[in-house]
């Protein structure tokens, strides 16, 4: 079975967003050292699963290869086959990418029994949730920022009781961004 990662920036409160989904408090120049760490959790994945609100800047973001961008980074993003999660839209427009509009618990349990490397998943908050309440992520890459807000949205709030998870690594890097890298507990 393929596993699922999810790769997040999260505050050091545990927010992945403003209340109204604004990220400007995101806005650290990442460091080699964590722009390879990125890479190395990124080489063997070869699908991505994103919702659909973020889904929306995302793949215009990453298509319009934006400078400043780590040119690895730009073809990664472009190059691996998406799967977008809507329960509103009816078709996608973006090339390499497929829509899925069924129940998320068997569509992701479809894609990560398909042959293949690795999945990952991004955001947003009500996607990323899901995927947790459902117990269907395999490895947790949690990007926290120095910076704190106080409220906003969170990926941690939908669960029906404890979810137990396993550090395997936390690591800070210059830029000020700690990593903290867990299992499931299963």
């Amino acid at each position: 079975m393929r596993k699922l990662k999810l790769q997040v920036q999260m505050t050091v409160d545990g927010f992945v967003a403003s209340p109204n989904g604004e990220m400007d408090w995101s806005g650290v120049d990442w460091d080699a050292e964590l722009i390879q760490y990125t890479k190395d959790i990124t080489e063997p994945v070869d699908l991505m699963l994103l919702g659909r609100k973020l889904a929306e800047g995302f793949i215009p973001y990453w298509a319009s290869a934006p400078a400043g961008e780590d040119p690895w980074g730009v073809n990664k993003q472009n190059s691996t086959p998406k799967v977008v999660f809507s329960d509103t839209l009816t078709q996608i427009d973006w090339p390499n990418t497929v829509l899925a509009t069924g129940d998320l618990v068997d569509e992701v349990n479809r894609l990560k029994n398909q042959p293949g490397q690795d999945i990952i998943a991004y955001g947003g908050a009500l996607f990323v949730s899901a995927l947790i309440q459902h117990d269907l992520i395999d490895e947790y890459h949690l990007y926290v920022n120095s910076a704190a807000i106080g409220s906003g949205l969170a990926i941690f709030n939908r669960l029906d009781g404890t979810r137990n998870l396993t550090l395997k690594q936390a690591r800070g890097f210059s830029c000020g961004i700690a990593v903290l890298f867990y299992v499931p507990k299963r």
